[in-house]
């Protein structure tokens, strides 16, 4: 049975602990929200890019099927999955979701027939568990998750962009934790390179979410005047595009890796508070049995 004394050592610890998760916390949620804001506005601006892409691709498809970034390798012998995590731990099952994710990447990619899946991750604890894994691994990128930046995606991408251009890789997936609500962190993949332009349905969801008139049928198309011609505008667009898109995985992985942070700060708190009061409700109970056995002693030798 433990002493007074050790209780009270006890108390004092969580009650230290509870200072640090309670700090943590409010530090988590103040970057939550300063990257979620940006993350919220690059959406809406990344939604309008592709409705630019989604017209490119309906005036010629053909066009746009011979693009370098978008004409899928005949073989396919290299792959590089790129892999976002976070720098430091306590966040939850975040970085655990991101590593098993990359885990189910690489093997789905060795099925396909690729002999060659480098990783190159963003993020330690994601690089951590790459080489522990023995996987080939690209550590140019690994310190990149701590400050997100739209110079170090657009590095990131175009690296990406020149090595399949240039025949070294043939395929580039995306492996990060994507932010769907505060309690929850969706495992994400998606292919990067051969890019894939946005059909004009899925560029417009906000338009398919209106009620449909008779004034507007479906199988009518706005016919626009492409200025340069399609192929130079399509050259711009398409590694801008990629470049956009990189960025925005990035702020979704950042969102997330905070959101998760956040509620495991959270649910620490809330256990030590509950620890706390259990501990001081045991010290309360031991510290009056003592007083009444002191009493009884007393009493007993009179």
């Amino acid at each position: 049975m433990a002493s007074l004394k050790e209780i009270r050592a006890r108390i004092a610890s969580v009650r230290s602990t509870l200072k640090i998760t309670s700090a943590m916390k409010m530090v988590a949620s103040a970057k939550l929200h300063r990257v979620q804001g940006t993350a919220e506005a690059l959406a809406e601006y990344a939604r309008r890019l592709g409705r630019i892409a989604a017209a490119l691709r309906e005036g010629d498809p053909e066009i746009v099927a011979s693009s370098p970034l978008a004409a899928p390798h005949e073989v396919g012998r290299r792959a590089v999955v790129v892999a976002f995590s976070s720098d430091g731990s306590l966040c939850g099952a975040f970085n655990a979701n991101a590593v098993r994710e990359l885990e189910h990447t690489v093997g789905a990619l060795r099925e396909e027939g690729f002999a060659e899946v480098e990783v190159w991750p963003v993020g330690e604890k994601i690089a951590q568990a790459a080489h522990k894994a023995g996987y080939a691994v690209n550590d140019d990128f690994r310190r990149r998750a701590g400050a997100v930046s739209y110079r170090d995606a657009a590095e990131l991408a175009q690296r990406l962009m020149d090595g399949y251009t240039a025949g070294a890789t043939d395929r580039v997936c995306l492996v990060y934790n994507h932010f769907h609500s505060m309690g929850h962190q969706v495992p994400t993949r998606e292919t990067f390179l051969p890019a894939v332009f946005p059909s004009s349905g899925a560029a417009e969801t906000e338009d398919a979410a209106r009620p449909e008139t008779p004034y507007r049928p479906e199988d009518v198309r706005p016919d626009y005047i492409y200025e340069p011609d399609l192929a130079k505008l399509l050259g711009e667009l398409l590694p801008y595009t990629l470049r956009m898109r990189m960025y925005e995985v990035s702020l979704d992985s950042a969102t997330a890796e905070h959101a998760a942070r956040m509620v495991a700060m959270q649910t620490a708190t809330d256990n030590a508070q509950e620890l706390l009061g259990d501990l001081t409700l045991t010290f309360n109970k031991r510290r009056q049995q003592a007083i009444t056995d002191e009493l009884a002693d007393i009493t007993q030798s009179e």
